[in-house]
Order: C-alpha cells, then structure tokens, then sequence
C-alpha cells in the first residue's frame, strides 16, 4: 500500500509479524526521507526555510538566520583548520623540546643516539601530550560537526563549510609552505 506525504515525500506501509502498521520511506534516489517530522532532502537545494541544523530544535526559516549560521559555520571551519596547524606547531615545538632534553648515547656503528631519561608512563602523562589529546579531541568534535553541516544538502551551509575550510587554510598554513627549521619555536 503506497501513501502520500504530501508531495515531497513517498512512503510505504508494512506490516510486523505482531500486526502493527509500520512507515518506511522508500528508497529512490531524490526523495526526501522523514526525520521526526522534519524533511531531510537528499540532494543539494538552496534555501532557508524549515533548515534543520545539527540539533533538534535548531531550525532556520529566515534569511537572516541562515547568515547567522553561515557566518558560525564559516568561523567553525576557518577555527577547525587554525586548530590543525596549532596542534602541528605545538607537536613540532614539544619535539624540540624533547631533543634539547636529550643525552647523546653511543649507537651502532659509530653514531650517536639522543635518549630520554622519561619513562612511557611520564611522556604519556607529559603537559604537552595531554594539551595535544584535548586539541585532538576539540579538533574531531569539529570536523564531525562540520561534515553533518555539509551533509544537510544546504548549498549555503555547504558553501560556508568550503569558504571558512579555504579561509583557515590561507591564514595559517602559509607557513608550511616554507621550509622550517626545527629549531625554529612557534609563536
């Protein structure tokens, strides 16, 4: 039995083994697919009503809101890229510092190894690991927001995701693209 939901949107009824009626949308290309009384389109559109983002309750249905996301979203990108080149910078100056605090030890054939006097359990526990396990943490929690915001099919949130993405990456990682001195201390 094929039911209509309104014109956006094809569903099927079924029945349990109990005898309880089910819904199920179909699954053809193009067509939007119920969420908790909301649609959620399947392919990109540009619009700002009825924009469901990220939580329940977050809606967007008006121009001036769906700047507003845009700009956040834009921030959130262009934050999520900074974020990526400061935990290099940080991991890269933890490094030095390990280097510095190293003792030169005789190795095989004449080289010399630096060696640290830190235990697995003392660098695991180390201010900087830990620093660098939060970021990392923040970093992810961000790049999964970021993909769903894309995944909402909005050309304009899409778009913001991309600019912010694009604008982060010119800002901070023009630096990566001259070669570095490892000695050299991010600043």
């Amino acid at each position: 039995m094929n039911m209509s939901m309104g014109h956006e949107g094809h569903h099927h009824m079924s029945m349990d083994p109990d005898g309880h009626a089910h819904h199920a949308p179909t699954s053809e290309p193009g067509h939007d697919h119920s969420t908790g009384g909301m649609m959620m389109k399947m392919t990109f559109y540009f619009g700002y009503k009825n924009v469901e983002l990220l939580f329940p309750g977050l809606v967007i249905n008006s121009a001036g809101g769906m700047v507003g996301a845009c700009v956040v979203v834009f921030l959130c990108a262009l934050a999520y890229e900074g974020l990526k080149i400061s935990r290099e910078c940080l991991l890269r100056k933890s490094q030095v510092n390990v280097r510095y605090n190293s003792m030169p030890v005789p190795g095989p054939n004449g080289t010399i190894l630096m060696e640290t006097h830190k235990t697995v359990g003392q660098q695991m526990f180390s201010v900087p690991h830990l620093i660098q396990t939060v970021l990392h943490v923040v970093q992810v929690v961000i790049s999964y927001f970021l993909m769903l915001v894309f995944m909402t099919y909005n050309g304009y949130l899409c778009i913001a995701v991309a600019l912010g993405a694009g604008a982060g990456y010119f800002l901070f990682s023009w630096k990566k693209a001259v070669v570095v001195d490892i000695t050299e201390h991010c600043h």
